[in-house]
Protein backbone atom coordinates (compact mmCIF):
# COMPACT_ATOMS: atom_id res chain seq x y z
CA UNK A 1 0.00 0.00 0.00
CA UNK A 2 1.75 3.50 -0.79
CA UNK A 3 1.80 5.95 1.54
CA UNK A 4 -1.60 8.15 2.13
CA UNK A 5 0.48 11.47 1.00
CA UNK A 6 2.07 12.16 -2.68
CA UNK A 7 5.24 13.76 -3.66
CA UNK A 8 2.93 15.99 -5.18
CA UNK A 9 1.11 16.91 -2.32
CA UNK A 10 4.16 17.17 -0.30
CA UNK A 11 4.06 21.03 0.44
CA UNK A 12 7.14 23.67 0.94
CA UNK A 13 7.02 25.49 3.90
CA UNK A 14 8.07 28.93 4.69
CA UNK A 15 9.92 28.32 8.05
CA UNK A 16 13.84 27.51 8.65
CA UNK A 17 13.88 23.71 10.46
CA UNK A 18 16.09 23.20 13.18
CA UNK A 19 18.93 21.31 12.43
CA UNK A 20 20.34 22.07 9.10
CA UNK A 21 18.22 25.96 8.86
CA UNK A 22 17.33 24.87 5.20
CA UNK A 23 13.48 25.12 4.00
CA UNK A 24 11.84 22.47 5.58
CA UNK A 25 9.85 19.84 3.40
CA UNK A 26 6.35 18.73 4.38
CA UNK A 27 3.37 16.74 3.10
CA UNK A 28 -0.30 17.42 3.15
CA UNK A 29 -2.69 15.75 1.95
CA UNK A 30 -4.99 18.87 0.10
CA UNK A 31 -3.77 18.54 -3.40
CA UNK A 32 -5.21 22.26 -4.44
CA UNK A 33 -2.02 23.98 -3.22
CA UNK A 34 0.44 25.72 -5.29
CA UNK A 35 2.51 24.48 -3.17
CA UNK A 36 2.08 20.59 -3.97
CA UNK A 37 4.00 20.83 -7.49
CA UNK A 38 7.34 18.97 -8.17
CA UNK A 39 9.33 18.56 -11.23
CA UNK A 40 11.25 15.69 -11.90
CA UNK A 41 14.99 16.25 -13.44
CA UNK A 42 18.36 14.38 -14.20
CA UNK A 43 21.63 15.26 -13.07
CA UNK A 44 23.34 17.83 -13.66
CA UNK A 45 25.83 16.19 -15.62
CA UNK A 46 23.40 13.97 -16.94
CA UNK A 47 19.95 16.47 -18.12
CA UNK A 48 16.60 13.84 -18.98
CA UNK A 49 15.48 14.74 -22.07
CA UNK A 50 12.20 16.11 -22.07
CA UNK A 51 9.38 13.74 -22.91
CA UNK A 52 11.70 10.67 -21.74
CA UNK A 53 10.62 7.60 -19.72
CA UNK A 54 12.55 8.07 -16.64
CA UNK A 55 14.39 4.78 -16.01
CA UNK A 56 13.80 2.44 -12.78
CA UNK A 57 17.22 2.98 -10.95
CA UNK A 58 17.15 6.20 -12.39
CA UNK A 59 19.03 9.32 -10.63
CA UNK A 60 17.35 12.31 -10.55
CA UNK A 61 16.89 15.54 -9.00
CA UNK A 62 13.15 16.57 -7.77
CA UNK A 63 12.59 20.01 -8.21
CA UNK A 64 9.54 22.13 -6.15
CA UNK A 65 8.44 24.37 -8.92
CA UNK A 66 7.60 27.37 -7.33
CA UNK A 67 10.60 28.08 -5.29
CA UNK A 68 13.57 26.28 -7.74
CA UNK A 69 15.02 24.51 -5.17
CA UNK A 70 15.67 20.77 -4.75
CA UNK A 71 14.36 17.66 -2.41
CA UNK A 72 17.50 17.66 -0.53
CA UNK A 73 18.68 15.79 2.64
CA UNK A 74 21.64 15.20 4.59
CA UNK A 75 23.08 13.56 7.70
CA UNK A 76 20.88 15.99 10.46
CA UNK A 77 18.86 14.25 12.27
CA UNK A 78 14.51 15.25 11.77
CA UNK A 79 13.21 17.42 14.04
CA UNK A 80 10.29 15.34 14.73
CA UNK A 81 10.87 11.38 14.28
CA UNK A 82 14.55 11.64 14.88
CA UNK A 83 15.20 10.11 11.08
CA UNK A 84 17.10 11.72 8.57
CA UNK A 85 15.93 15.30 7.80
CA UNK A 86 14.94 16.05 4.47
CA UNK A 87 14.64 19.59 3.18
CA UNK A 88 14.67 22.15 -0.17
CA UNK A 89 17.98 23.36 -0.87
CA UNK A 90 19.38 25.44 -4.14
CA UNK A 91 18.66 28.38 -6.11
CA UNK A 92 17.09 28.14 -9.50
CA UNK A 93 17.05 24.56 -9.68
CA UNK A 94 20.86 24.28 -8.64
CA UNK A 95 22.08 22.43 -5.83
CA UNK A 96 24.70 20.31 -4.99
CA UNK A 97 25.04 16.29 -5.08
CA UNK A 98 22.95 15.76 -1.99
CA UNK A 99 19.87 16.43 -4.52
CA UNK A 100 20.36 13.22 -6.53
CA UNK A 101 17.82 10.44 -5.60
CA UNK A 102 17.45 6.99 -7.30
CA UNK A 103 14.01 5.96 -8.87
CA UNK A 104 13.51 2.95 -7.23
CA UNK A 105 10.31 0.94 -9.04
CA UNK A 106 9.25 -2.77 -10.69
CA UNK A 107 9.77 -2.93 -14.26
CA UNK A 108 12.22 -0.84 -16.54
CA UNK A 109 10.16 2.83 -16.39
CA UNK A 110 8.39 4.21 -13.75
CA UNK A 111 4.80 4.01 -14.29
CA UNK A 112 2.75 7.05 -13.07
CA UNK A 113 0.14 4.65 -11.99
CA UNK A 114 2.50 2.63 -9.52
CA UNK A 115 4.03 2.86 -6.59
CA UNK A 116 7.70 4.36 -6.39
CA UNK A 117 10.59 4.68 -3.70
CA UNK A 118 12.96 7.55 -4.31
CA UNK A 119 16.66 6.71 -2.85
CA UNK A 120 19.27 9.10 -1.53
CA UNK A 121 22.20 8.54 -3.24
CA UNK A 122 24.54 10.36 -0.97
CA UNK A 123 23.18 8.35 2.48
CA UNK A 124 21.30 5.74 1.06
CA UNK A 125 18.15 6.72 3.01
CA UNK A 126 14.25 6.46 1.35
CA UNK A 127 12.05 8.94 0.90
CA UNK A 128 9.30 8.76 3.55
CA UNK A 129 6.05 10.19 5.69
CA UNK A 130 4.94 8.90 8.42
CA UNK A 131 2.22 10.54 10.86
CA UNK A 132 4.04 12.94 12.57
CA UNK A 133 2.61 16.25 12.37
CA UNK A 134 4.26 19.65 13.64
CA UNK A 135 2.80 22.75 15.65
CA UNK A 136 2.34 25.91 15.11
CA UNK A 137 2.91 27.77 12.73
CA UNK A 138 2.22 24.62 10.15
CA UNK A 139 -0.26 22.76 12.30
CA UNK A 140 -0.90 19.90 10.78
CA UNK A 141 1.59 19.22 8.28
CA UNK A 142 3.38 15.95 8.16
CA UNK A 143 7.05 15.67 8.56
CA UNK A 144 9.11 14.61 5.55
CA UNK A 145 11.99 12.51 6.15
CA UNK A 146 14.93 9.85 4.83
CA UNK A 147 14.23 6.24 6.44
CA UNK A 148 16.83 3.92 6.38
CA UNK A 149 14.89 0.88 5.32
CA UNK A 150 12.23 0.46 2.73
CA UNK A 151 8.70 0.13 4.13
CA UNK A 152 5.02 1.30 3.38
CA UNK A 153 6.21 4.39 4.77
CA UNK A 154 8.13 5.35 1.58
CA UNK A 155 6.21 4.52 -1.30
CA UNK A 156 4.52 7.56 -3.69
CA UNK A 157 2.39 7.78 -6.39
CA UNK A 158 2.00 10.53 -8.96
CA UNK A 159 -0.87 11.67 -8.30
CA UNK A 160 -1.76 14.47 -10.79
CA UNK A 161 0.77 16.44 -12.89
CA UNK A 162 1.51 17.78 -16.59
CA UNK A 163 3.35 14.46 -18.11
CA UNK A 164 4.86 15.08 -21.28
CA UNK A 165 4.92 12.92 -24.28
CA UNK A 166 8.06 12.38 -26.40
CA UNK A 167 9.07 14.61 -28.72
CA UNK A 168 8.29 13.02 -32.52
CA UNK A 169 10.65 13.65 -35.12
CA UNK A 170 9.48 16.22 -37.99
CA UNK A 171 8.03 15.31 -41.03
CA UNK A 172 10.29 14.90 -43.93
CA UNK A 173 9.70 15.50 -47.32
CA UNK A 174 11.77 12.60 -49.79
CA UNK A 175 10.10 13.97 -52.90
CA UNK A 176 12.73 16.03 -53.65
Amino acid sequence: MATTASITYSMMCLCACVGSGQQSVTGVESADDANSYWQIRGKPTRPCQRGSAIKCGQPIRITHMKTSRNLHTHRFSSPLSNNQEVSAFGENGEGDDLDVWTVQCDGIYWDRDEPVRFKHVGTDVFLGITGEQYGHPIRGQREVHGMSTPNQHNLWRTMEGVFIQPSQDPLRHDEL
